[in-house]
């Protein structure tokens, strides 16, 4: 079924299923998107360097968390690490580490933040570092009859859902990550830095929208009236005023997970384009054809990327057996540096949307931003699903359910309800 709506803009072009959706909207309040790591704990330590804990926040960007912990805690943010980026209108629980001993908890005083179950290891957390994610999410102000169970029914009957990078990759209110990535890999630093401080959208705060209108006349004076919440357009801001013109220092002034989300959601744009054109042709997302490249699963299911298998005719059926029992996944590229495309259709597609773009594998190596570079890699394209269960209620309903690390929560509800892209 296509896609209407604004995410087809973010190469969300396509559903998996065609029953019209519930409607209705996320995250009313933070309690309606509960989120919690299944983690990957390291080892306890008496005398490790790194302090453990779970940190449950409510309706807090991560970013802004960590930098406020890394105050109160008197480290520097560097030194604080955790697996991945979390929704911000949601109540979330993570696995994070401190390079610090456990007494600097102490003394976090934040309001609806929560630190547990602390211990020492010598091992801190980093990214990637966790075996997926739980959810519990309900939807408001919907239609709630049978379109749901059918719904369910087919995402069971593929065994997942199509594997889009969500729109929290992009933004939800202010879909211009990707676009900022895209500047910063076809050199324009100067476009990307602008494009991050003053791209509009109507579903931000009036103060917000005339801040972000006036940086392109005076940085000074948008500066002045630019809120709080506005916090990295406000370092990008000051470090050009003190420096005009270096708008690589002003990427360098982000916090190195932002600076490589910028690349990375360009490259989120590029697969979900590609995935969307594999669905336009029919071609199956569950089942290789000659040419796919699939990745097989450990035992806790996490894709070993180092053993790419390119489907051929000899092997096909045997790579065929593993997708449908969940031992391995068809995979499309991340395109980046290191890149190498699919044979057979699913290789004249990746070529066709790299070659519409004008850009090349060298693109992905920015000189002087390490973070923003990018060698590539490749994702699944069918994302699995776990244990998915709902119940309803009067013009609501709530779905539990759990995804492998790196999957998009919201890629599966909008099968569900097929609603404008702000509403998630």
């Amino acid at each position: 079924m296509e896609c209407s709506t604004a995410e087809a803009g973010i190469g969300m072009r396509y559903y998996l299923t065609d029953v019209p959706g519930t409607g209705g909207k996320l995250k009313s309040y933070s309690k309606d998107f509960v989120v919690k790591e299944i983690s990957k704990h390291p080892e306890p330590v008496d005398d490790g360097k790194f302090t453990i804990a779970e940190v449950t926040t409510d309706n807090w960007e991560t970013n802004r968390m960590v930098r406020m912990l890394s105050r109160g805690m008197g480290i520097s943010r560097e030194r604080i690490g955790f697996a991945g980026t979390k929704d911000k209108r949601a109540i979330t629980t993570q696995l994070m580490s401190f390079e610090c001993g456990p007494e600097n908890l102490d003394k976090v005083s934040l309001k609806d933040i929560t630190i547990s179950n602390v211990y020492r290891s010598k091992r801190g957390i980093q990214i990637g570092d966790l075996i997926g994610n739980q959810f519990e999410i309900t939807v408001r102000d919907c239609v709630v009859d049978d379109r749901i169970g059918k719904i369910k029914d087919m995402i069971l009957k593929t065994k997942g859902f199509p594997n889009y990078f969500g729109v929290q990759r992009f933004g939800t209110a202010r879909p211009v990550t990707h676009l900022v990535g895209e500047h910063i890999v076809r050199g324009d630093l100067e476009k990307a830095v602008m494009s991050y401080i003053s791209f509009p959208s109507v579903f931000e705060a009036e103060e917000t929208q005339t801040a972000r209108k006036l940086a392109l006349e005076d940085l000074s004076e948008a500066l002045r009236i630019m809120p709080k919440t506005m916090s990295f357009e406000r370092m990008m801001t000051e470090h050009l005023i003190k420096r005009p013109g270096d708008f690589k220092g002003a990427i360098s002034s982000l916090p190195t997970n932002l600076q490589m989300m910028f690349t990375h959601a360009y490259q989120s744009y590029l697969f979900n384009m590609m995935l969307s054109e594999r669905m336009s042709l029919g071609m199956p997302i569950n089942d290789p054809i000659e040419g796919d490249i699939a990745i097989p699963v450990n035992a806790d299911g996490t894709p070993m990327h180092e053993r790419p298998v390119t489907t051929t005719s000899k092997n096909i059926d045997l790579v065929a057996k593993q997708v449908r029992t969940g031992k391995a996944f068809i995979t499309i590229p991340l395109f980046g540096s290191e890149t190498q495309f699919s044979d057979g259709e699913m290789g004249k597609i990746e070529r066709s949307v790299i070659e519409r773009e004008n850009i090349k594998n060298e693109d992905f190596m920015i000189p002087g931003l390490p973070h923003c570079s990018s060698k590539g890699n490749r994702r699944e394209t069918l994302c699995p699903i776990n244990d998915i269960q709902y119940t309803t209620g009067e013009g609501e309903y709530t779905m539990r359910f759990s995804l492998p690390k790196g999957n998009y929560a919201t890629c599966l509800m909008r099968e569900f309800m097929k609603s404008d892209m702000e509403r998630y």
